[in-house]
């Protein structure tokens, strides 16, 4: 008998809806399909529009439809136009890795052989590494509660053992899972500032002590500087990559551009309890309503979604319905024949994902 689940779904500002909807009706078809699972889609409210609407960007009903929900999909979220009173972003994105405690922020980048990226990969080379960044404390702990004055602005960074634990054995567990699928050695890199950052040189101690809990896993530090430099020289080299929340926000989007983009970058963020999967582009409101979003970075954190799930659930059909949905979006970025404009191509956004589906379900 197939087991259901119920999804959360955050449909976002600008083009969030619009990559939204083809994603959901892919996952449909998916479970559809099955005879092991069934997903059961329930309407999030939220978001930079809804609070211009309403005054209220995170409504306590889709506050508890999420934490209700097996899994929560989330499009892009927030809009220029649209901001608090202090001046900063609506980001209910970020409400929800704090109320749920989602501290590990998962990022793969994968570019295979056969892709174009804008690094001049080596022959043979391909690039498959997961940044894992702390997404509930860090650099971020005071969003939107910084002291300001006239001659002065402060923030705090926060790390703290009891997260930076969860965090550490998350990693050293992906780094197990990765090896024992042939994807990776089986290497965690802390990725740092200890040597200038007391903050700094605490986490990386609470890294040390779990990486000595796990011996048959390899474990290194980088300082963050040099990993930036290493990401764009020799990429291939990172298995798992752990680091505070600033700076994992800012090599995500190096880690996006090594892919060719943010419309290919999928995300997830996990907690105990909870996971949020989101692309991790912006909701783009200059192309919102033309029907050229590249829906690609949904879809495949979609696919990280069926992946969680089923590893979670014990669900192997919907561990496989994850990597068949993953696969179909990179051969057509390979092939590069049905992508948007974004990509150096013409498709449109429903044009990409009926070339995602028709991959899918060939006969």
């Amino acid at each position: 008998m197939a087991r259901s689940f119920n999804i959360a779904v955050f449909h976002g500002d600008g083009i969030g809806p619009e990559i939204m909807a083809p994603t959901c009706a892919l996952l449909a078809q998916l479970a559809e399909a099955s005879d092991s699972y069934d997903l059961r889609f329930q309407d999030a409210p939220a978001g930079a529009a809804h609070y211009a609407k309403t005054g209220d960007s995170l409504p306590e009903g889709s506050m508890n439809t999420a934490r209700a929900a097996d899994a929560i999909l989330l499009s892009a979220m927030g809009l220029p136009s649209v901001r608090y009173p202090d001046g900063t972003e609506i980001s209910p994105q970020i409400e929800l890795r704090k109320a749920l405690t989602l501290f590990a922020g998962v990022r793969p980048v994968t570019v295979r052989t056969d892709r174009h990226t804008p690094l001049k990969l080596p022959a043979g080379r391909e690039i498959d590494f997961v940044l894992v960044r702390e997404s509930t404390e860090g650099l971020f702990y005071t969003q939107g509660r910084g002291e300001v004055t006239q001659d002065e602005a402060r923030e705090t960074l926060l790390i703290t053992r009891e997260i930076s634990e969860q965090l550490f054995r998350f990693a050293f567990d992906l780094a197990r899972s990765r090896k024992a699928a042939g994807r990776g050695p089986g290497k965690v890199t802390c990725v740092d500032k200890a040597n200038v950052f007391r903050a700094f040189a605490f986490f990386r101690e609470i890294f040390d002590a779990e990486a000595a809990r796990n011996p048959d896993l390899l474990a290194d530090h980088a300082y963050v500087d040099a990993t930036a430099l290493w990401m764009v020289e020799r990429p291939w080299d990172f298995d798992v990559m752990v680091t505070e929340n600033m700076f994992g926000d800012i090599l995500s989007d190096l880690g996006a551009g090594l892919m060719g983009g943010l419309g290919l970058a999928p995300s997830a963020d996990i907690g105990a309890n909870h996971a949020v999967f989101q692309p991790c582009h912006g909701s783009a409101p200059d192309i919102a309503g033309t029907g050229v979003a590249n829906p690609f970075a949904m879809i495949l954190s979609a696919a990280m979604m069926l992946d969680w799930l089923g590893l979670r659930h014990e669900n192997a059909a919907m561990q496989r319905d994850g990597a068949r949905l993953r696969a179909a979006v990179e051969d057509i970025i390979a092939q590069g024949t049905d992508v948007t404009p974004d990509l150096g191509g013409r498709a449109r956004t429903d044009d990409a994902a009926q070339a995602v589906r028709d991959r899918l379900f060939a006969p």
